[in-house]
Formats: C-alpha cells, structure tokens, sequence
C-alpha cells in the first residue's frame, strides 16, 4: 500500500460526498494506493477550516493554488463551480497531478476542449465524475448489453427528471442563472453520459430547450426575477450505430426525486431501470417460455459489479455515497496502473459536445450532426 495525498477544492455538498469517499475507499476496496485528506479549499477561512474539521483534513486554504501546488498534495478532486474547472486542472496538470473533475467539466465547450488538450500535453491521469452509472444495476445493465443477452439494440429511451424547481413560487437561486446551471448543463449530462456508456456514439440529434417559469420571486426582497436558463429539454438523436433515441431532461418534473431512468429494447429482450430504485434492474427476455414471458425483478448482488466489498447479502443495496466511493477507487486504480479508466476529460468532452448540439438545434429548429459542432 501506497499513501497519496488528496486536495478537495470546494467543501460543500459534492466536497463533503470526495471526502467520505477518499476516507473510506481504502478499506472497502483494499486499494493499492491509501488517500490521505491533506487540505481542502472554500471560499471563506471560516468555512475552509470548519470543513477540514468536520472532514479530517490536515490543512484548509482559501486559495486553490496553495493547494494545487502543496508538495503534499498528490492528486486533486474539483468540486467547485465550473467556472474554475479549466484553470485548476491546468495548474495541476503542469505539476503532473492527476484531476477527478465534478460534471460538467468546465462552463463550455472551450474549457472543456482546453481542459482535454492539457491533460493529454502533460499526459497525467483524469477523470470526470458521472457516479450515477456506477451502480452494480448500471454496471450489469452494461455487461449485459455487450454479452449480447438481449440481442441488437434498436431504440433507446432515457431521462433525467427531478422536481426541485416545480414550484413556481420557489424563489430563484444560482441554479436559475446561466445555461450551465440550467436543466442542459446541470441535469442532462449524467444521462447523455449513461446513453454513450449504454449504447454508443451519438451521430445526430434534434431538440428543444425551454424556460417553464420565466420569472421566480427574489429570496430576499420577493421582487419577481428573470430566469435566465432553461427548466427542461428533449432530443431525438440517432446513434452511431443506427439506434434510434430520445431523452427528456427536467427539474420541474413534479412527483420525480431522482428519476434517471433508461430503457433499451433489443431484438431478444429489453432492460428498464430506475434510480429512484437503484438497486434493481428490470430484464426481459424473449426466449423464456409463454408462460413466464414478461420483465423480471433482479435485485443486485455480491455477483453484481463493484457490489461486493459493500455487503455480502443480495437485496440489501447500495446507496449514493457507495457509488462516489466507487468512483473514488476508479480513479486511484487509474493513478495506479497509469491507465486511462471510463470516463476520462475525453468522454466529458464528448457528453459537452452533445449540450452544445442541443442548443444550437434547439435555436435553429433542426436535425444537426453532432460532429459539426
């Protein structure tokens, strides 16, 4: 076992998710390289030292520099607003440090492509963090897929719908400024991601964005407020493959918590899965006699992937942390082998490219080559 020192900038919600995880990964995993929290970054020196506190860092800055650059400090996680994503991976990169970066990475297309070119000119591991298609179900749902088990995909059906902005006198927030906090940039990029995990390359798409709630009441003074990104969006696309595809996005989606969920018809069977009951996949099978034909409830497993090290007894599930804490292995094992593991800055970049591709259809009214942007 090898001790590598991990730098969080950002301390909030997803910091706190890296910090369990890097806490913990070690001992569930058994991994050849042992983290060790040696500072985090916030905004405020209150808040960076009640975060390396609650934490177990050793140090706290307000400058991510600082940390970047501590001898101590072997591998970074960026966990704060995108609008710093490019400028911390690149410092990092030029000292060889390798980057875990928060989706999505970077606030566009060009920091997202900057942030790909100076990864592959230093050559230092990276990784960008969709946690939601680690699951054991997402994980088997893949491997079945690509065993064959049930037959040639021919369509593709996948969501991303939450309901914490349904209310239109909830008051407007960060979220509701910027495309890059909007439903585009915020929640449709992990189930673009789970789309070119599941199925492939997406050639072709057209889509519509829009803005539900164009105005929302000030959280201080209730004075009504534009919003100036979108609440929800759709897209056809054709995949590289010639599978056919639709996707909805949404964050005023009412009664839907977490509802990423995806269904993938082939011709001898279909998959169906739902993150609001992430420890389950639902798998049809067309061989099966008359009888018993129809979708069949398979709770994960010891026998599922990356299951296991978590419990030993099916149906007892994993939850959210868990699958942070599998991500935090992926990366580590990537530090280790020096071998690129799914996704890195590249697989970002492409799910960045697929945004862009909507809203430029969404603005033009029409079918766009994705490679054309």
């Amino acid at each position: 076992m090898t001790k590598i020192g991990i730098g969080i900038v950002g301390g909030g919600y997803m910091g706190k998710a890296h910090a369990v995880a890097m806490s913990s990964v070690g001992a569930i995993f058994n991994t050849e390289l042992r983290p060790s929290l040696e500072m985090v970054c916030a905004t405020s020196p209150a808040s960076a030292e009640r975060y390396r506190k609650a934490y177990g860092f050793e140090r706290a800055t307000t400058d991510w520099r600082e940390l970047v650059n501590d001898p101590k400090v072997g591998a970074i996680v960026i966990a704060s607003p995108q609008s710093t994503h490019r400028e911390i991976s690149e410092a990092a990169f030029a000292l060889g440090k390798p980057v875990l970066c928060e989706k999505p990475m970077g606030a566009s297309i060009e920091d997202a492509r900057a942030m790909v070119a100076s990864a592959a000119k230093h050559n230092v591991t990276n990784m960008v963090a969709y946690n939601y298609i680690r699951t054991p179900a997402s994980q088997y749902a893949r491997k079945l897929i690509a065993d064959g088990a049930i037959g040639d995909i021919t369509w593709f059906r996948g969501e991303h719908t939450e309901d914490f902005l349904a209310d239109p006198k909830s008051p407007s927030t960060w979220r509701t400024k910027g495309d890059a906090n909007g439903t585009m940039g915020d929640l449709a990029p992990h189930m673009i991601n789970a789309a070119l995990a599941l199925i492939g390359p997406i050639e072709g798409l057209i889509a519509e964005v829009e803005t539900v709630h164009a105005k929302r009441p000030h959280p201080e003074t209730g004075e009504m407020e534009d919003v100036t990104n979108d609440d929800h969006g759709q897209m056809m696309c054709r995949f590289k493959n010639g599978v056919m595809g639709h996707m909805y996005f949404s964050r005023v989606s009412s009664g839907r918590k977490m509802g990423y969920a995806y269904e993938i018809t082939g011709t001898k069977g279909a998959i169906r899965f739902d993150q609001e009951d992430q420890n389950a996949l639902w798998l049809y099978e067309m061989d099966a006699p008359a009888e018993q034909q129809g979708f069949k409830k398979i709770f994960t497993g010891p026998e599922h992937p990356d299951y296991l090290p978590f419990c030993q007894g099916p149906g007892h599930g994993t939850g959210y942390q868990d699958q942070i804490i599998i991500e935090a292995k992926d990366f580590l094992e990537a530090i280790a082998t020096k071998k690129a593991i799914w996704p890195t800055f590249q697989d970002g970049l492409d799910v960045m490219q697929i945004v862009s591709a909507a809203f430029k259809s969404a603005a033009e009214k029409r079918w766009l080559n994705v490679n054309d942007i």
